[in-house]
């Protein structure tokens, strides 16, 4: 939600269209990042900018700025356009993102390039015919292509794992501080 810290919790994300939240993460989340566009999440992530720059691109492109700088959400700026992300882990912080955003974890899987952002087009068997180890192009049907920086996608062994891991982050845990019975998302 916009404004999010920990010191003023409210419950359900506010967004300013009603549509999925758009995401810029600062220099301390990469991971996170990366995982989130896994998810086929907008998230721009630039790791070498500023708190300055950060904070003017997440207000020209309507983002909601990721963050776990204590500092950085005290700056005018980011005052109210940030979500705080509490944990140390990028397991514990998809977590986190993905309860209070409501992301289905299955609806865009693998959706975005995670180099880059963009959104990927599926691109024809024969265009990467010479782009491909040959036994990925004798076992795979579909491929996808990143518009932006040609990076292209097929459903490999790395897809199956990515899903093993986001099952893995996203599955509920027991809560210690509340007893057996109660689960954590």
């Amino acid at each position: 939600m916009i404004g999010h810290t920990p010191e003023n919790e409210e419950t359900g994300p506010i967004y300013a269209d009603g549509g999925d939240p758009r995401f810029i993460a600062d220099a301390m989340l990469g991971k996170l990042a990366r995982w989130l566009r896994v998810l086929g999440c907008d998230v721009e992530y630039f790791p070498l900018i500023g708190d300055e720059e950060v904070m003017a691109r997440a207000a020209r492109a309507s983002r909601l700025l990721l963050t776990r700088d204590t500092l950085l959400v005290r700056r005018r700026g980011a005052r109210n356009n940030h979500f705080f992300v509490v944990g140390d882990h990028f397991r514990d912080q998809l977590r986190q993102v993905v309860v209070h955003f409501a992301i289905d974890p299955n609806d865009r899987f693998l959706t975005r390039c995670l180099e880059c952002n963009s959104l990927l087009v599926e691109i024809g068997k024969s265009a990467v015919r010479d782009l491909v180890p040959p036994y990925v192009y004798a076992t795979q049907e579909v491929f996808r292509s990143c518009p932006s920086c040609g990076r292209l996608y097929w459903q490999g062994t790395h897809r199956q794992r990515m899903v093993r891991e986001v099952e893995e982050i996203l599955k509920p845990r027991l809560d210690p501080h509340k007893g057996n019975n109660q689960r954590m998302p």
